[in-house]
């Protein structure tokens, strides 16, 4: 049943509205966010960030010296964009290896939307520990000096 103007109205008035009642706008968040990564997409294939510095500092590094999980990933997202893939993975291996598994979680979600069922992110404390462990460990393993050997530091 696709609502109406004045369903619509009834609804606002009635305490607490149906929610089969209220109007729908959930095309317009993700339109947004589509033309979000898009332009944010462009401006990375565009604008190499190793020769262009608008793009923000790592912090942890500026007031430490010290690499941080994520250093790298903005280069390396950028090789991905043109295709050269081993040279992603010599800038921030842990991002290119966590793709695939953000790419499962988000056809796993467009397809419960699609199904129209709710999309939750169910995840067990073990696997958000082991997470936290994996990104303290390669935290720890790119500042060693042999992490340039294993492709662990840009």
């Amino acid at each position: 049943m696709k609502p109406t103007a004045q369903s619509a109205a009834a609804a606002c008035s009635r305490v607490p509205p149906r929610y089969d009642e209220i109007p729908s706008r959930r095309a317009i968040p993700a339109l947004l966010a589509a033309l979000t990564a898009l332009t944010v997409g462009a401006v990375l294939f565009l604008f190499n960030p190793s020769q262009h510095h608008f793009y923000p500092l790592c912090m942890f590094y500026c007031t430490t010296g010290l690499l941080c999980p994520g250093c790298g990933g903005l280069r390396a997202a950028h090789q991905l964009l043109h295709g050269h893939l081993a040279a992603a993975f010599r800038f921030n291996a842990l991002f290119v290896s966590s793709l695939p598994f953000l790419a499962w979680w988000g056809f796993r979600h467009i397809r419960a939307r699609l199904k129209h069922q709710p999309a939750t992110i169910a995840i067990r404390p073990r696997w958000l520990w082991c997470g936290l462990a994996v990104l303290v460990l390669f935290g720890i393993l790119r500042n060693l000096p042999f992490a340039r050997a294993f492709w662990l530091a840009p």
